[in-house]
């Protein structure tokens, strides 16, 4: 079942997802060679909590860290740890912070250092698609017209939506209903309501969008080696133009 949001409930969403879209701001700084994933997942913590939130990650299916930080090949779920970041890497980050029972959830992807033009287009494609999904994230459309849009425009631009993990839901659980897929054909779905809240996030790989889960149960790879790319706002549908919480 859908949960419209109240007023009141949409203002604790605010904060938590602005506190998000702050720390992904203040983790783009640091992001440079050496540094390890650990330290950039302690920084986050020590921020949110720093800001009377709780890291919304940390504990949620059992995931033992503030941030995902999945390098190249990694799609999303990567464990922050000892690894340390190089030159060319690219970085997808998702995160996200409680206030008062209320999530806020966002993902960006960073080039470490000097990346290859290739990569850039990756990340930008990635990122462009998720505005032009929003672009139908009004009353008059339904959901599906979300995930086509981004698909049209990822493939559009030679790339491909991984089809396994999609945007979702968000509100009192980090995951609600409905599910929203990057991909498909417009005119299905549910019609979008004012309130509702959404978390709407492209992932978009560089070669071909089959994935695979590794031995540690998380990280999702793509399975032939390519880069991949992630951008996710939380969004709130009104009357209008969609409110994005996370974008500060």
């Amino acid at each position: 079942m859908i949960y419209i949001k109240s007023d009141s409930e949409i203002a604790l969403m605010r904060y938590a997802g602005k506190v998000t879209g702050e720390v992904l701001n203040l983790l783009e700084k640091y992001i440079k060679p050496g540094i390890t994933t650990k330290e950039l997942d302690e920084i986050a913590e020590d921020y949110i909590r720093s800001k009377d939130c709780v890291p919304a990650f940390k504990g949620l299916y059992g995931f033992p860290a503030t941030i995902c930080a999945s390098i190249n090949n990694e799609v999303v779920h990567g464990i922050p740890g000892l690894r340390r970041l190089k030159e060319g890497d690219i970085i997808s980050i998702d995160t996200g912070a409680i206030y008062h029972g209320f999530n806020g959830d966002a993902a960006r992807t960073f080039a470490v250092g000097k990346i290859s033009d290739n990569l850039k287009k990756l990340i930008d494609v990635t990122k462009q698609s998720f505005f032009e999904g929003i672009k139908m994230a009004t009353e008059q459309h339904r959901l599906s017209d979300i995930s086509n849009a981004i698909q049209i425009y990822v493939e559009k631009n030679g790339f491909s939506v991984v089809r396994e993990y999609v945007g979702h839901g968000i509100g009192k659980k980090m995951h609600e209903d409905p599910q929203i897929p990057n991909y498909g054909p417009p005119g299905r779905g549910p019609r979008l309501s004012s309130g509702m809240a959404l978390a709407i996030e492209p992932m978009v790989n560089e070669g071909r969008y089959n994935v695979k889960i590794e031995d540690n149960n998380w990280t999702v790879v793509t399975v032939d080696g390519s880069s991949s790319a992630h951008y996710e706002n939380t969004i709130i549908i009104t009357k209008g133009e969609p409110e994005i919480l996370t974008l500060v």
